[in-house]
């Protein structure tokens, strides 16, 4: 397209991504503060910086994927004199998944100082982003979300407009929330049937024939019949999703009962030190339970 990328926040899902549009063959200039993270992006073509600023002076257009909100300030140097001269001019995308407000605020504090800005958060875990199918939820100035309609598609199998910011995160968390319910009464089901004697063999058979099976819970699922919780979506980034959701149910007012509940779940998990194990190791939690550990009745 005639212009160099900049990427920052090469973790699980962030390296996959950068590949993707490396293979592609986007002018892709990356940085993440682990510098062996960067190996793959330069094998596959890419330019690697010395410094995300580095990237921000060198690019026109820097996508964000982020751990958290403060490591998107971080890198940004948001509050600080280097803030304007890393956006001016610049389209900052964030593909990472914050609060609403934040991004809101984010917003505003870019075009003050003369950038551009587009929230896309994407729909997905590890696998999906190496098969480039994730899905994009996007927000911010009409032109700016077609551009990067076209620039993702080697990321992306769908992208969907979602109008103004911070629509495309609102549009995130709901998501998520039905994600994280769904997996952890998956969680509880199978921990039903093996504590029930069932033969699990079977009851993977039944789910994944059935009108409830899904990409994810065929995959999820797999997983717990094998005992296999190398992570594709950790524990702990799923507990900061179920809080950032939370926390937009309580301000606005909104029950949220389900996700409550999947959200001590995720908490007692991490408190187990699961935090690092695939989301679908809350099964963990569930077992501590009913054993009668100190999250137990």
């Amino acid at each position: 397209m005639g212009m160099r990328i900049g990427f920052i926040g090469l973790g699980v899902m962030g390296q996959q991504m950068a590949l993707n549009l490396a293979k592609a063959g986007a002018d892709l200039l990356v940085w993440n503060r682990t510098g062996e993270r960067c190996e793959p992006l330069r094998k596959a073509g890419a330019s690697v910086a010395a410094s995300a600023a580095d990237v921000f002076r060198d690019a026109q257009v820097v996508i964000l994927m982020m751990a958290n909100a403060a490591a998107s300030d971080a890198v940004l140097g948001r509050g600080t004199e280097g803030f304007a001269g890393n956006v001016a001019g610049r389209l900052i995308v964030s593909m990472g998944t914050s609060a609403p407000d934040w991004s809101r605020a984010l917003d505003a504090d870019i075009r003050a100082a003369g950038g551009r800005y587009v929230e896309a958060p994407v729909s997905g875990s590890r696998v999906p982003a190496e098969e480039g199918q994730l899905v994009g939820m996007l927000a911010g100035g009409d032109d700016d979300v077609a551009m990067l309609r076209e620039l993702l598609r080697p990321v992306c199998r769908e992208t969907v407009p979602c109008g103004a910011v911070p629509g495309a995160l609102t549009m995130k968390l709901s998501v998520n929330l039905f994600l994280i319910t769904m997996v952890a009464g998956l969680a509880e089901a199978f921990h039903f049937a093996e504590r029930q004697g069932a033969d699990l063999q079977r009851f993977q058979a039944v789910l994944d024939a059935g009108p409830m099976a899904s990409a994810v819970s065929r995959i999820k699922l797999a997983k717990l019949c094998a005992g296999d919780f190398s992570v594709q979506a950790a524990i702990s980034d799923v507990k900061m999703n179920s809080g950032l959701v939370a926390e937009a149910a309580r301000g606005a007012g909104i029950a949220a009962p389900l996700l409550d509940a999947a959200d001590a779940l995720f908490t007692e998990a991490e408190g187990l030190g699961l935090g690092a194990l695939d989301m679908a190791a809350v099964v963990r939690a569930i077992a501590a339970r009913s054993d009668g550990g100190p999250w137990g009745a």
